[in-house]
């Protein structure tokens, strides 16, 4: 009797777990690099939240931070071939996409009530369509992103100021060519190399928003944050079109309003951790130094233009005039 009773719980156990493994008719694998302290994954737990308890647990998320499935463009590809289901991306989809380039030009953006009026717009839109069209992606949201901040060892207001500054820049030859134009000497360098290039003196600034000013303790070798904000951009959250429309019409739903509370929750997380940062750096002995944004802006104009295409000129010169 007893072996009975052990052995019918243990199997009415295995096919409970069986059923709640099998509860979800649909299961998204979502992929992203920032890790699990950072204000995009706890956005991307707020859509499993959503999802999961809209869907009525039809839908299963399955969040993998950290670039457990890879890199950004790992991951791209994977949800193109069908292996993955969702991403956070940005201005990496100009490789398929050529208006996505928009989303980290310099001075496109004269403050975060400008970039909001742009994505959420007829030129938002725009861009979202043509991602579409070319990656089979479908944007579900957007993150604004902290703009880039130029810091350094003495403060600097007015291009002029940068006098031939030794500056360390991502090797993007728009960036180079812009720090070139508003007189600087960018240095193209990895990310990882940085901090001891300017404890050594090797460089005397660099530029970056201020979450990876803080992470990477730039305060240490560099004693201001000049609020220049010369890249003003946002990402996206993607998910694969494929893997979308396979779902009846309720669930993409469920997904598109799961993914819309997901937008509104991070960006209350953003402003609140923009004001931490800032707070946090000047505790550590960096004092921030208002600048000449219009001056920046005019003298970096020529570079830009010169290096996007037409299609872009002319998304740039709407964004502009909006």
């Amino acid at each position: 009797m007893i072996k009975r009773f052990i052995a019918s719980a243990v199997l009415g156990a295995a096919m409970l777990g069986s059923h709640s493994l099998m509860a979800a008719d649909f299961t998204l694998r979502f992929g992203h690099l920032a890790n699990e302290q950072n204000i995009w994954h706890q956005a991307a737990e707020k859509f499993k939240e959503e999802v999961e308890a809209n869907s009525d647990g039809k839908i299963e998320v399955r969040l993998y931070p950290s670039e457990q499935l890879g890199n950004e463009m790992d991951v791209i590809n994977s949800i193109q071939l069908g292996t993955a289901d969702m991403t956070i991306t940005g201005e990496s989809l100009q490789n398929w996409a050529p208006k996505a380039a928009m989303m980290a030009v310099p001075y496109a953006f004269r403050d975060s009530e400008h970039l909001h009026a742009v994505v959420n717009g007829d030129i938002g839109a725009e861009i979202e369509a043509q991602i579409t069209e070319r990656t089979n992606l479908v944007p579900l949201a957007w993150f604004e992103r902290g703009p880039r901040e130029l810091t350094s060892n003495r403060p600097i207001r007015t291009p002029d100021e940068l006098d031939g500054l030794r500056l360390r820049v991502p090797n993007v030859p728009l960036f180079v060519d812009t720090w070139q134009a508003l007189g600087a000497r960018p240095t193209p360098m990895a990310f990882s190399e940085v901090f001891t290039a300017l404890q050594q003196n090797t460089l005397e600034g660099q530029e970056n928003p201020l979450s990876l000013i803080e992470s990477a303790s730039f305060n240490e070798v560099q004693d201001y944050v000049n609020m220049t904000g010369h890249v003003r951009s946002w990402i996206y959250v993607v998910i694969g079109r494929n893997q979308l429309e396979s779902m009846p019409d309720e669930l993409q739903q469920v997904v598109r309003d799961a993914a819309q509370t997901m937008q509104e929750y991070q960006a209350e997380l953003f402003v609140d951790d923009q004001a931490r940062l800032e707070q946090a750096l000047q505790e550590r002995g960096m004092e921030f130094v208002e600048v000449d944004v219009d001056a920046f802006a005019e003298k970096a104009r020529p570079a830009v233009l010169e290096a996007l295409t037409d299609e872009q000129r002319e998304l740039f010169d709407a964004i502009q005039d909006l």
